[in-house]
């Protein structure tokens, strides 16, 4: 019978063997050693190798403290474990180890030891180590940036809550557990529109439905219910919540809680009315004043004077007429202003002569002032339904203010067109402008450039009533030094 050993083919065939071995722990693509019983190196593969940073012959038959750091055994206990998996013939699974190799940055493994065992005796010792240093530093980065995230969910004022796409709750954050007095435990699970009052839950229903069909965000407001049974309105952001694939998996609701804010909208409208009262009355005051003053002197006169010649009774008494007939007229203007008509009786009117009859009546005005006047017309007929005497009323008033606005002279533009379903007519003049300042005041009643005496303050205030009456609208354009353009939008 052949010895084995110095058989040639058992030779080639044991060759074989080790070559196939080496290539297959080779091919893992963990780090790979075989300890022994004496706790010596039998075998490491290609990938311990690399990492380790040491040879072949720095490895295979050194014993464990000769590959591996001095901490890292005493650390870990790896001899011990060993040794125990020689004694029970038991694997250890999912031990994490620290290690650092001269000039080479700190991995992070998972190591496993696993028996090597030949007909039912343990021979070797396997140690598998997975490098998961970036697996780690991934999952403490994504920690870290949820860490992140989560604050700043709970450090926002505004309610932050998400749910499936059945409404259920999944997160609620802390100023939704503060607002609403539930906890994110009792919260959880509950339907959000639990919560809502309920008027307000159908509303809440569609926005939900629109989210998942259209996947864009909705807006709402509505009142919520507190635990302690109280009411908070609050404005809401819903968007959808998607997967991976882009797919709606549930909605991300932002609200904000609007009760401070309504209470300041009301104290700021309320100071705004006030601030108008004022106006208002030192206006009639200022306004009332003058006539009233030209009157009582006129009537001192009358009471004074002894002899009173004929000429200077008429005189007295002109002023006393035209003092009471301007105050009279302060107070039509300002109830005209304060009242305008509910439902005025309007017609199908044609403004083309309504226009043409007002610039005929302020020519002389123009001409005393030098003011040249041009008037365009889309059409013969342009017909709105209106008042005629209050649409004639705006347009005296803003032809007077444009030529009021040229005291040296300058051109009045009037453009009447008929675009979209509506009459625009434009009112542009080439006077002094109005400062960017006060642009938004001209509106206002009491609000004048004029000199004292001249103006009441009321006219551009009874043009935006009446235009808004006549459901248009009224709009201007002005650069200071260059002139203004007035634009009125009637329904046509």
């Amino acid at each position: 019978m052949k010895d084995p050993k110095k058989d040639p083919a058992s030779t080639v065939v044991a060759t074989r063997y080790e070559q196939l071995y080496s290539m297959l722990l080779d091919a893992i693509p963990s780090s790979v050693l075989l300890i022994a019983r004496n706790l010596r190196i039998l075998s490491a593969n290609h990938n311990f190798l690399e990492k380790s940073q040491k040879t072949i012959h720095e490895t295979i038959g050194c014993r464990l403290e000769d590959v591996f750091p001095a901490v890292i055994l005493e650390q870990m206990d790896i001899a011990r474990r060993v040794r125990h998996v020689f004694e029970t013939s038991q694997p250890v699974q999912g031990e994490r180890m620290t290690y650092r190799a001269p000039g080479v940055p700190i991995r992070i493994y998972y190591y496993s030891l696993l028996p090597f065992a030949w007909q039912g005796q343990t021979e070797g010792v396997l140690l598998l180590m997975n490098d998961v240093t970036e697996q780690v530093r991934l999952s403490e980065e994504v920690r870290r940036v949820e860490r992140h995230l989560a604050n700043i969910v709970d450090g926002a004022s505004d309610l932050i809550l998400s749910t499936d796409m059945l409404g259920r709750i999944l997160t609620w954050n802390v100023a939704a557990e503060k607002l609403l007095g539930y906890s994110v435990v009792e919260a959880r699970g509950r339907r959000f529109i639990e919560f809502c009052a309920d008027e307000c839950q159908e509303d809440i229903r569609a926005v939900f439905a629109r989210v998942a069909a259209r996947k864009y965000a909705q807006s709402n407001e509505c009142f919520l219910r507190t635990k302690q049974s109280a009411s908070l309105l609050v404005a809401w952001v819903f968007s959808p919540l998607l997967d991976h694939s882009s797919q709606t998996v549930g909605v991300v609701a932002v609200g904000r809680d609007l009760t401070e804010r309504r209470k300041f909208e009301a104290e700021l409208a309320q100071s705004q009315k006030l601030a108008a009262l004022g106006v208002m009355a030192g206006g009639i005051a200022h306004e009332i004043r003058n006539p009233l003053a030209i009157c009582s002197s006129s009537a001192q006169f009358l009471e004074d004077e002894v002899n009173i010649t004929p000429e200077f009774l008429k005189e007295c008494a002109g002023n006393i007429r035209s003092g009471i007939q301007r105050a009279s007229a302060i107070i039509e203007n300002l109830l005209r202003y304060a009242r305008p008509a509910s439902t005025p009786q309007t017609a199908l009117v044609n403004l083309v002569p309504i226009i043409q009859e007002t610039l005929t009546l302020v020519a002389h005005n123009a001409k005393l002032n030098k003011v040249e006047m041009k008037a365009s017309f889309a059409q013969d007929r342009v017909m709105v339904h209106g008042v005629a005497a209050l649409l004639q009323q705006v347009f005296m008033n803003l032809f007077l203010n444009a030529i009021h606005a040229m005291p040296d002279g300058g051109l009045l533009r009037v453009n009447v067109c008929v675009d979209n379903g509506s009459v625009c007519i434009q009112i542009a003049d080439t006077g002094c402008g109005i400062p960017k300042e006060n642009i938004h005041k001209i509106f206002d009643p009491f609000y004048t450039t004029s000199s004292v005496g001249s103006g009441t303050g009321l006219g551009l205030a009874i043009c935006y009533s009446v235009v808004k009456q006549h459901a248009g609208s009224i709009e201007v354009e002005s650069v200071e030094g260059k002139g203004s353009i007035f634009t009125v939008k009637l329904p046509n």
